[in-house]
């Protein structure tokens, strides 16, 4: 298959205030975000033409910022109607949207509160990163790359800089003939997949890893709602690796992976089944109606 560079397609990108060429959207090599990680992105996915939960995306890119210590010069609501005019400009209906804003270039060095903050929305076709059988499972490896403490890295911002650790950890996986890797923690539990949120069906309930090291993923959310209005019980907690010889289920959760089987997880095995398959259907089925209800807090569920 040959790829396609994403600096050379037709199109048209949301630039700082205004649609520009695609080709034509382009920042300096000495840009602060590129050289010191001081940037932010959001993935987000459209849907019939409707971007699933828009401003929740919205809301966590301008909260990202902020952890980095700037501030995007846009307002959620500017941010969400570029988001929509863009999509719209490049006449996509299904699609996966970018917003990614980064510090410019009136500062190179390690320090960078004199610089503009700039911000581009692309967007394009992206079926599920893992392909179409979403059912078929994937397989994982254990990664050697950890997820780091909360003192030593801005885990609860979606920054660009944080990626690295599943860039490293995925090509390691991939080299070695797997789909994706598996990531712990600094204390050794289990965390996520290297873009994904990771669930568990154990003894008919779904269990995942509270996100204190890691991001608490929109997608991941959604899946707790509708498993919750299915009367299944979801328990966030803490999961050692040893403990996945006890799942007879296990899928990954993101905006790129949207719901995806997982039946292989070091030496682990699991079989894709209803559980799996009755999120995935209502997963489905809720992205396409296209006026989501907002997502609720809902206290933390502990296993004794």
């Amino acid at each position: 298959m040959t790829l396609v560079p994403f600096d050379d397609r037709d199109g048209l990108i949301w630039y700082d205030g205004a649609l520009v060429a695609w080709r034509e959207a382009r920042l300096h090599v000495l840009s602060h975000g590129l050289h010191y990680a001081s940037a932010i992105f959001e993935g987000e996915r459209a849907y019939g033409g409707s971007i699933f939960r828009l401003r929740e995306h919205t809301e966590r890119l301008i909260a990202s910022g902020a952890i980095l210590g700037f501030q995007i010069p846009w307002s959620a609501a500017t941010i969400d109607a570029a988001c929509r005019e863009v999509l719209a400009a490049n006449g996509l209906s299904d699609a996966y949207v970018r917003p990614v804003a980064w510090r410019g270039t009136e500062q190179l060095a390690v320090a960078g509160a004199g610089t503009r903050i700039h911000l581009a929305i692309a967007c394009w076709e992206w079926p599920n990163v893992f392909g179409a059988d979403r059912m078929g499972g994937r397989r994982m490896c254990i990664a050697d790359w950890k997820r780091p403490h909360p003192e030593t890295a801005p885990v609860r911002s979606k920054a660009s800089g944080l990626y690295m650790i599943g860039t490293l950890a995925k090509n390691a996986a991939e080299a070695a003939g797997y789909d994706d890797a598996l990531m712990l923690d600094w204390r050794g539990q289990v965390a996520e997949a290297t873009g994904a949120n990771v669930f568990f069906v154990i003894d008919g309930e779904l269990h995942t890893p509270v996100p204190d090291c890691f991001l608490d993923g929109i997608t991941r959310r959604t899946v707790m709602a509708l498993a919750r209005q299915r009367q299944m019980k979801v328990v966030e907690r803490a999961i050692m690796p040893e403990e996945m010889a006890r799942a007879s289920e296990a899928f990954l959760a993101g905006t790129a992976a949207e719901i995806s089987a997982v039946r292989q997880i070091g030496p682990y095995s699991f079989t894709p089944g209803d559980v799996t398959a009755t999120l995935l259907g209502d997963f489905e089925k809720l992205v396409r109606r296209g006026n989501v209800p907002r997502l609720t807090a809902k206290p933390l569920e502990t296993a004794t």
